[in-house]
């Protein structure tokens, strides 16, 4: 719900229960004093350490009462964020359409409170019952020493996850859709659950023009832009249209699975002879759809524009010289190899390739010029030019930045920025040489302009197949490879992250007609998590 729609800001939708009894239309106690005890010769001391049970268990009373009474002042003055929980607290009272507010709590774990909150939500004459589960957290007060809640949005509900994200309800700015993929199979969030965000936005992009109508709907309001309201609750249902995506049922199937077994994990499947994007699917705790908005280095697998690089301004050949020493230096940076990876003085830039040699690539830093890679990915692969897939993607970045930089982006890390929707479709350009911009949804619905670039000369996509080929059947990829047949390629990676104990882990690779790149946050190498993620959407496909 966004432009031009009559909403009601909820802020909160909570009372409680505790003890089986229900706050909700009543007065409980007093908001609780400053400390405990009866000291009479001045000011109790400033409490410290963690809230004992008690504690826990009257501030949660407290909270909970202001909050059923429509107190804002008193239930915000309870937590440790009082300003942006005031605020909350005053919309619901004074926009939201939440009446008979229930709460049952659960058993305390320390000073975590669960509970299960019941409502109806009523507008424009339309009512529906509003249930969900959240939680909330007492800790001490830093200043004061009081016990006080943690502030978070999804205190009033888990799909509140920034400070600024509300709940709206009223009239939807978007019509509802029916989206199947390209078979016209239907696509649920219940049946592929990680296609939420995606779905939700192309419900934005597309409700009007699909053919439906709008409802009344309960719905997330993210603070970030680029997001879409996700629904919450239909109160009155619209007609939805039926809208055709370039998905594969099966496929997304396989990407689904496969995330569940990594955490913060992203992967995407396109159609190297098309463009269009198969599957895509993100296992993440904040429901960010990073497989096409993410920005993180991306470590050995833009060894793949490196290499394309290299073979495009003559440098060197797949099977010219390619040096792996122990370790380079460039403007007085040390780079290094993996561990256990030997030496090898006589490498070729297969060898390189093949065995993800960091040294080989950064000893080429003094024969590129500062915007060499930066061209190449740009005039040859489409990174950083404006895609439009259908929805919201960021499409790479890999700038022009000298002194060490210059080496480091070679090895693509530096201020180089990747997802895998980008991954993808270098991989796919690598394999046809031709950059075709990656569509979720057919460009015949709208008529836009996709990004244009001359993609690659046959003779360097020979060159990038063989090597790719040879990672994936002997090379870093091989043993996450192994059970995927057919015409096979494959790159590994893995990204150093400031603050990260682990690396990013990376992998992208490719059967017969199908690319795909996956990424894990904080997994190790790209053998790790990513590859068996790609792996596994390949022999799907």
């Amino acid at each position: 719900m966004r432009k031009g729609v009559k909403a009601a800001i909820i802020g909160s939708v909570l009372a409680v229960m505790v003890g089986g009894a229900g706050y909700g239309g009543y007065t409980m106690l007093s908001a609780l004093s400053s400390d405990s005890g009866t000291a009479t010769g001045g000011p109790a001391p400033v409490r410290t350490g963690p809230p004992s049970g008690d504690e826990v268990k009257d501030t949660t009373r407290a909270f909970f009462a202001a909050w059923t009474k429509g107190d804002a002042a008193g239930a915000a003055a309870l937590t440790n964020n009082a300003e942006r929980a005031r605020s909350l607290f005053t919309a619901y009272t004074t926009q939201a359409h939440v009446t008979g507010v229930r709460i049952t709590p659960g058993t305390a774990t320390g000073a975590t409170v669960p509970y299960a909150v019941r409502a109806t939500v009523s507008f424009g004459g339309k009512s529906a019952p509003l249930a969900y589960r959240s939680r909330l957290t007492v800790v001490r007060g830093v200043t004061t020493g009081k016990a006080l809640v943690d502030w978070q949005p999804s205190v009033v509900h888990p799909a509140l996850r920034s400070m600024d994200d509300t709940l709206v309800t009223g009239a939807s700015a978007a019509a509802p859709i029916e989206a199947v993929d390209r078979h016209g199979k239907l696509l649920t969030k219940e049946q592929y659950p990680s296609l939420g965000p995606v779905l939700d936005q192309l419900r934005d992009t597309y409700g009007d023009r699909a053919g439906g109508s709008p409802g009344v709907e309960l719905a997330v309001r993210h603070a970030d832009a680029s997001a879409a309201d996700t629904p919450v609750l239909t109160l009155a249902e619209g007609r939805a249209g039926k809208l055709r995506t370039t998905l594969d049922a099966g496929l997304q199937a396989a990407a689904e699975r496969a995330v569940q077994s990594y955490a913060e994990s992203s992967v995407v499947a396109v159609q190297p002879s098309s463009g269009d994007v198969l599957a895509v699917a993100n296992h993440r705790s904040d429901g960010f759809n990073a497989a096409f908005l993410g920005r993180v280095a991306p470590g050995s697998t833009l060894k793949i524009v490196s290499a394309a690089t290299l073979i495009d301004n003559g440098i060197t050949t797949a099977d010219g010289p390619a040096p792996c020493p122990e370790e380079a230096v460039w403007q007085s940076q040390t780079f290094h190899n993996l561990k256990d990876l030997e030496p090898d003085e006589g490498a070729t830039l297969a060898d390189s390739f093949a065995r993800s040699c960091n040294t080989a690539f950064v000893k080429f830093a003094d024969e590129v010029r500062v915007d060499s890679l930066t061209n190449e990915a740009a005039d040859r692969f489409g990174i950083g030019l404006d895609w439009k897939t259908g929805i919201p993607s960021f499409d790479g970045s890999v700038p022009a930045s000298g002194g060490p930089d210059t080496a480091a982006a070679l090895i693509g890390q530096g201020q180089v920025q990747l997802n895998p929707l980008n991954l993808a479709s270098i991989t796919a350009t690598a394999m046809t040489g031709s950059f075709r911009q990656p569509v979720i949804v057919p460009r015949g619905l709208d008529d836009r302009a996709l990004a244009r670039a001359r993609g690659l000369s046959s003779r360097t996509v020979r060159q990038l197949r063989a090597m790719m080929h040879r990672t994936a059947t002997s090379g870093t990829a091989a043993e996450v490879m192994s059970a995927v047949r057919g015409d096979i390629g494959a790159k590994t990676g893995s990204a150093e992250v400031d603050g990260q104990a682990r690396s990013d882990s990376w992998f992208t690779g490719y059967r017969d007609d199908v690319a795909a790149a996956a990424m894990a946050q904080g997994a190790g190498h790209g053998v790790d998590a990513a590859g068996p993620i790609v792996a596994s959407v390949l022999r799907a496909g």
